[in-house]
């Protein structure tokens, strides 16, 4: 698996009135291959502009993108993007196995190969008896683990997830969390992912990543998450972390509100 790379990243959008709003400022990032890095802020500090870059559906104003030394420029197969909202994620008109079959399917992937990754992804996220239900008949949480199982088996080397728990109910949100982080153990699959939850943060990363408040946000600080297994927030080094994340972030805020 390759490196991705964000050197001097910067992103800015032209205004209505002839201005400039600049969202992004030199962001430097080195995500290791196998690792999974969460970037974390405020609202509105350019989370998701960032992955949009890394994702190839924005430029970035100045600076590159990379994986190893080949420059992201487009979107492509290598990287799939898991959005928040699950109510318009899946294909209506199709089942279960049919929405995960559809991007190795578009992509050529012989059928018994399509069959085989389907069949394993499925299983991996608790849906294979579930192949053929629709959309309709799905929980939020169970169209959520269609998408994981959908990006997983168009096999990418990153897997891009935008707040993809945020709009579910916070049982169901705390059972998926656990559930993903076994499944990134067992794929092995590098993750770059946001949110604005430090608990969710710390319950999955190996690094996570602060970044300031926007406009014009960098990335304030990066730890490496080494907490003790299981993790739990009632755990003392979790909540050591959480003290000290949650202070730079309530720090970024007030700066913004100072401004």
């Amino acid at each position: 698996m390759r490196t991705l790379r964000l050197e001097g990243v910067s992103k800015h959008f032209a205004r209505a009135d002839g201005g400039t709003v600049k969202v992004l400022r030199n962001i430097n990032l080195t995500v290791e291959a196998g690792k999974f890095y969460t970037l974390l802020g405020p609202s509105g500090c350019g989370k998701s502009t960032l992955l949009n870059i890394v994702a190839g559906f924005e430029a970035p104003t100045e600076g590159t993108a990379y994986l190893d030394s080949e420059e992201i420029k487009a979107p492509s197969t290598d990287r799939t993007v898991i959005f928040q909202d699950v109510s318009n994620a899946l294909f209506p008109w199709m089942n279960v196995w049919e929405n995960t079959e559809f991007g190795p399917k578009m992509t050529g992937i012989p059928p018994a190969e399509r069959a085989q990754r389907v069949e394993k992804y499925l299983k991996l996220v608790g849906l294979a008896e579930d192949r053929g239900k629709f959309p309709f008949e799905l929980s939020g949480g169970m169209k959520q683990r269609v998408q994981i199982a959908r990006a997983l088996a168009n096999d990418p080397e990153i897997l891009l997830m935008d707040e993809p728990f945020a709009a579910l109910d916070a049982i169901t949100k705390r059972h998926l969390q656990k559930e993903f982080r076994k499944i990134w153990s067992d794929t092995a699959k590098t993750i770059l992912y946001i949110t604005h939850d430090i608990i969710e943060a710390l319950l999955l990363s190996t690094h996570l990543a602060v970044m300031s408040s926007g406009p014009d946000a960098d990335i304030r600080e990066l730890f490496v998450i080494d907490l003790e297994e299981p993790r739990s927030p009632s755990n003392k080094d979790f909540a050591e972390m959480y003290s000290k994340i949650e202070a730079l972030i309530d720090e970024e805020v007030q700066r913004t509100r100072a401004l």
